[in-house]
């Protein structure tokens, strides 16, 4: 999908599209006042005040054709600009606009643009005319508290997106009905994936079958590790208070941690990781000659996330990181970070996910460290990430409080974007945590710290890789690899029993369907769960001792022998294809 705000003519429109909606909004609820109507990846949306009015989704197509209608009429976009005594009397009335005015910086020069009988206070730039805004579409209305507050008062918002063509609008609208039958809550229900209750909002529960496809990947997670030379740890969940301000989360990050008083003393449980992955390298004495270490950890976290951003497996208050923390030598970084990209690549390859790299910066506010150190690590991931063979995309002000960092944004088949992967170069914590190593000139060093993640964290991998194969998991992936069925319980059951204890033994993740149902009943629940290979046991197999199945997707019944098979799932498993 195309991201809008990188466009720069699509931002410009939608974002003129944004104030048509507000004109057509003001037009129909005459009490409408506007907070801000900003461009997204998405779109454009506009958060509104309507006072006793509550916008449902039906009235959305009474405010498209109001929408049209000022379109069609096609009057001209004009820019003022304004003193700000101008600016603060002409809003006079708009408790919103007088806030956004008295907050602007007194050298900003303050404009507003006016279409018709609407004006808007606004910096622009916007298109020439009303009459260009004409292909679009408003996608939903949600609840958004004014200035992100929950303490403050809950607006309307109103989401919608815009394009110069009208094929191009009909080709995003029917990505997002794709992407509807592919939504990961739906599809998690009926796959029998995972749960959230009401007694744990943003905890998931895992069922059956997704505790498989989770044990698989965490365990293919764990081969691939070992197989780049890591070490394996695991931490506790709650840890002192103490801890918590040494490294620094308890100043810049207690907003977002859950805490708890044992003995009289307080305590959080983890949001990251890493302080514990710092007390596992103090615990022994380390020499140049050990570094790197690289040690992994799948870690459960918690964090505390708003009631109203919580979202399947997207956003949750409890996950799992795939951590890994690299402790290495000066000398050492440049090498270890090439081959990380290298690595990470060759994971998102298997599951068919390309990406893009973005190289994160210092913070402007909250961070720790100095700025020339900060300097020095931003240029490192940057030539790292260059020698590695890939371009990376500045994006200032978006690193931890402890280091910058290399974000991988992998595209799914949809063409959505999502960040999973991370590189962070900290050079503060080891700092902070007085680790050291021995040197071979027999002095104690400062190691250098990577912290990494590749999946982003298990269960939201998940949730993408749902959506990403609209849950027809590659075969070594599935929860259930193969399903039996028997065309007749009186003459095929035994024969069907004999082919899953086999099966199983050969730790193929098999199930048989025994019910007393007619055969194409139970061959269409085989392809609604989205099992990727259906054994069909009739006399002919029974007399012949052979299998005869279907591959998920396909009408073709193929006859094989028993080995024959087996090296067929051995050989899809393994090459993971």
């Amino acid at each position: 999908m195309i991201n809008i705000k990188e466009n720069e003519k699509l931002s410009v429109l939608n974002h003129s599209c944004a104030h048509l909606l507000a004109q057509a909004v003001k037009h129909l609820y005459p009490e409408a006042k506007f907070w801000v109507g900003p461009v997204i990846s998405e779109g454009f949306y506009y958060d509104m005040d309507l006072g006793s009015v509550t916008l449902k989704e039906e009235d959305l197509e009474k405010i498209e054709k109001e929408m049209k209608k000022i379109s069609k009429d096609g009057k001209r976009i004009v820019r003022h600009e304004l003193s700000r005594e101008e600016a603060l009397e002409m809003f006079h009335d708009d408790p919103y606009k007088i806030d956004l005015i008295e907050n602007m910086p007194e050298d900003e020069v303050i404009s507003c643009y006016t279409q018709g009988d609407f004006t808007d206070l606004c910096r622009g730039p916007h298109v020439e005319s009303v009459k260009e805004c004409k292909h679009f579409k408003l996608l939903k209305v949600a609840g958004a508290y004014y200035k992100g507050d929950s303490k403050n008062k809950m607006l309307q918002r109103v989401y919608g997106i815009c394009f110069e063509k009208e094929n191009d609008l009909e080709e995003y609208l029917n990505l997002l009905e794709e992407a509807k039958k592919r939504d990961h809550k739906k599809l998690g229900k009926e796959l029998g994936l995972f749960m959230i209750s009401e007694y744990g909002p943003g905890f998931p529960f895992w069922l059956p079958n997704g505790m498989t496809l989770r044990r698989v990947l965490e365990d293919f997670w764990y081969q691939e590790h070992e197989k780049e030379g890591y070490l394996f740890v695991k931490t506790p969940m709650i840890l002192n208070r103490d801890l918590w301000e040494l490294s620094g989360h308890w100043a810049n990050y207690k907003e977002n941690m859950y805490t708890t008083t044992i003995d009289d003393t307080e305590f959080a449980i983890k949001p990251m990781n890493c302080p514990g992955g710092m007390l596992v390298y103090k615990h022994d004495l380390h020499s140049y000659r050990d570094l790197p270490i690289r040690c992994g950890e799948l870690g459960l976290v918690h964090r505390h996330e708003a009631s109203g951003a919580l979202n399947g497996l997207f956003r949750v208050r409890c996950f799992t990181q795939d951590d890994a923390h690299i402790f290495m030598r000066e000398d050492q970084m440049e090498e270890e970070i090439i081959k990380l990209i290298a690595f990470i690549d060759r994971i998102y390859s298997i599951f068919k996910l390309p990406y893009t790299i973005e190289l994160s910066t210092r913070p402007e506010e909250k961070y720790i460290g100095d700025i020339e150190t900060w300097n020095k690590a931003e240029e490192i991931l940057e030539n790292a990430c260059h020698k590695a063979g890939k371009d990376c995309k500045i994006n200032p002000g978006d690193g931890a409080f402890y280091g910058p960092k290399l974000d991988f944004h992998v595209t799914d088949s949809l063409g959505r974007e999502w960040q999973c992967g991370t590189i962070q170069l900290d050079m503060q914590l080891p700092e902070r945590f007085d680790l050291t190593y021995v040197d071979k000139d027999g002095e104690k060093k400062r190691p250098i710290m990577l912290h990494r993640v590749i999946f982003g964290s298990v269960e939201r991998f998940i949730g993408i890789l749902i959506e990403h194969f609209a849950g027809a998991f590659p075969l070594w992936l599935a929860p259930v690899e193969v399903n039996i069925i028997p065309v007749n319980l009186e003459y095929h059951e035994e024969y069907t029993r004999s082919l899953e204890s086999w099966l199983r033994g050969q730790n193929i993740r098999v199930t048989a369907d025994y019910r007393n149902e007619k055969l194409s009943y139970k061959m269409r629940e085989s392809v609604v769960k989205k099992i990727p290979v259906t054994v069909i046991v009739g006399q002919k197999e029974v007399d012949n001792e052979t299998i005869s199945y279907r591959e998920f997707g396909s009408e073709e019944t193929t006859t094989v022998t028993k080995d024959e098979f087996l090296n067929y799932l051995k050989s899809r498993i393994e090459s993971k294809k």
